[in-house]
């Protein structure tokens, strides 16, 4: 029986077309702000659900003389005109709605952002101009932690969201000649790939011992003066200083409630990440400034040393620089020198080789057993090909980001796992002995095997394991069915690159 007709016979004709769910506003134009003073149509004068500090003007105050918001050909001498250039705003609109999200605490959704700025822009825009913009508060949301433990993030509302992103883009020009070479997070053209491999180079450079260090709520513990102080020293338009102040200072809504914040970025908005950059990049200088080996991804910094003793005067010397200079804390608890490789940096773990060879990490492998069992838990009645739909995008971004990997074994033994995941469920439809030993001849089993194995009284997992179901469900049959190999993604990945 061939391969494709053991494919045809598991999944009995199933149907299965996957409707994508696309947002109606990612491919309208957008007429910029400003640019339009004509009378609104009834459908744009209905205003949508708003709130927050800064409520929704009626629609009579949209209409603003033209010379008010009709832009001169003359170049924007300001950073805050930059932002606002139409230009600028357009890249900022289409990368907001690019990412879609969840709306913000004033409930305005991104489907809703369109019209909502041709009705109101011209007055949000005089307001951003003359500093009188009030932000709104941030919309908490609870995410579980990797490693444990709770992560609040804060989600702007889909017009904050906007405004940052058209600041982010101003101000990226501004600050990236000054980041050190060696901070890889959130910075055009670096990636995460390119500190696992920077941290590979300085082990293998001898330098075989790892200071990890670990801030203690870094985006809750930012201290608002320092960092307005680094953004002064390059940004001179004190609107913008005066507006990202105000984001910084941005009440927090739980439960109907805002809380004030007094220090911290929170994280969820298109500025947070630039901000931290703005903050740490002190501390890459520091490590400059003292000849140390480091990587940095975000908050994640590893130095490397020579010794022991080394790392442990480095690391005692940089809790110090951290509360007097940055006003950070070290969490000890988390903080330590180890070897490369006993420890993982950014999902990855090295080999003790002289010349270490990436492998991923443990802690990454159960991560991923759970979030497939997740996938798996509670679907068993639901259908073969439906199941491996859900499964192939989880499996091949995790194949993409682990591409640098160059340890076979542990792959090949999570793709045998998925593999006899899907038979357990499988086993499990069949239900009946007369069912599954019906099924196993289909897929190419001998009569008696069948039934003897159909007859067994063995468990379902038992099952999925055995030389039977493996024999009539072999991985090219999976393959047939378009279930992703984790080996041979990454096998192809690591050949283009």
């Amino acid at each position: 029986m061939s391969v494709q007709k053991s494919a045809e016979a598991v999944v009995s004709g199933a149907n299965h077309a996957t409707k994508g769910r696309t947002g109606h506003t990612a491919g309208r134009r957008w007429s910029l702000m400003g640019c339009r003073t004509a009378e609104a149509s009834p459908q744009e004068k209905a205003v949508p659900r708003h709130g927050g500090r800064n409520p929704r003007m009626p629609a009579d105050s949209a209409q603003t003389p033209m010379a008010s918001v009709t832009w001169t050909k003359a170049e924007p001498n300001t950073l805050m005109e930059r932002v606002l250039s139409p230009a600028n705003l357009r890249r900022a609109y289409r990368r907001v709605v690019n990412n879609r999200g969840a709306p913000g605490a004033d409930g305005l959704s991104v489907d809703e952002l369109a019209g909502y700025l041709k009705q109101y822009w011209p007055p949000l825009r005089e307001r951003l101009q003359t500093g009188e913009y009030q932000p709104h508060g941030v919309r908490a949301v609870n995410i579980p932690k990797p490693q444990g433990g709770i992560r609040t993030l804060g989600i702007p509302s889909v017009l904050d969201r906007l405004i940052q992103q058209a600041l982010l883009q101003q101000l990226t020009p501004l600050f990236e000649p000054l980041f050190s070479d060696f901070s890889y997070g959130f910075r055009p053209g670096r990636s995460a790939h390119q500190a696992i491999e920077m941290a590979r180079a300085h082990v293998a450079a001898g330098y075989r011992w790892s200071v990890e260090l670990d801030l203690e709520k870094f985006f809750d513990r930012v201290n608002h003066d320092r960092l307005m102080d680094l953004l002064a020293r390059r940004v001179e338009d004190p609107h913008v200083l005066r507006l990202i102040r105000r984001y910084l200072e941005a009440g927090v809504m739980k439960g109907g409630l805002v809380s004030p914040r007094r220090e911290g970025t929170p994280q969820g908005g298109p500025l947070s990440p630039l901000l931290s950059n703005i903050l740490l990049n002190e501390l890459d200088q520091e490590l400059s400034r003292r000849g140390h080996r480091f990587v940095r991804y975000a908050d994640d910094a590893n130095v490397y040393v020579r010794s022991r003793q080394a790392g442990e005067r480095v690391m005692a010397s940089l809790e110090r620089f951290l509360e007097q200079r940055l006003r950070l804390r070290l969490n000890r608890a988390k903080s330590q020198v180890v070897r490369p490789w006993r420890s993982s940096y950014l999902g990855y773990g090295m080999t003790v080789h002289r010349q270490p060879k990436l492998r991923i990490a443990g802690s990454s492998l159960q991560r991923l057993r759970e979030r497939v069992k997740s996938l798996l838990r509670g679907r068993r009645g639901s259908q073969l090909t439906w199941l491996i739909e859900r499964l192939n995008p989880v499996l091949r971004g995790w194949s993409s980001y682990f591409k640098l990997s160059q340890s076979k074994r542990p792959v090949e033994a999570l793709d045998g796992w998925v593999r006899r995941l899907l038979r357990n469920v499988l086993w499990r439809h069949w239900k009946r002995p007369v069912t599954r030993a019906r099924n196993l001849m289909r897929l190419g089993l001998p009569e008696e095997r069948a039934w003897k194995s159909a007859t067994n009284g063995r468990g379902p997992w038992w099952n999925a394991g055995a030389l039977h179901l493996r024999q009539a469900l072999p991985k090219k049959c999976w393959d047939a069915l378009g279930l992703v190999s984790i080996l041979d993604t990454i096998t192809r990945l690591s050949r283009m690159t």
